[in-house]
């Protein structure tokens, strides 16, 4: 399995309560829907532990359990739809992982 961490801020003079409402309604579904993708999360982050405002508004996780079928799967007209209204809200940074100790 990879993981891949999203890390985003929204653009200036985006709204907080029309982006969630546009991951809720069509972003978690859609990835969430995809054969390649175990699990999907959006997380609003809360601040640093110990105090302080976090660096990114937002984080994704997005679980995937087959990289080459999410490479298809990503590539479709309806995937493409989704990505480009993704990129109207923010400009986010994608991190692929690998666990350790497995």
């Amino acid at each position: 399995m990879t993981r891949i961490i999203v890390l985003l801020n929204l653009k200036a003079g985006k709204s907080v309560a029309d982006y969630e409402r546009w991951a809720e309604t069509t972003d978690l579904p859609t990835v969430n829907g995809l054969k390649s993708v175990s699990n999907f999360e959006v997380l609003r982050t809360a601040g640093l532990l110990g105090g302080g405002t976090a660096p990114y508004q937002y984080v994704e996780i997005i679980d995937v359990s087959d990289m080459d079928l999410f490479g298809e799967e990503t590539s479709t007209e309806a995937m493409g739809k989704v990505a480009a209204e993704f990129q109207d809200w923010a400009d986010p940074i994608f991190i692929m992982t690998e666990k350790l100790g497995s």
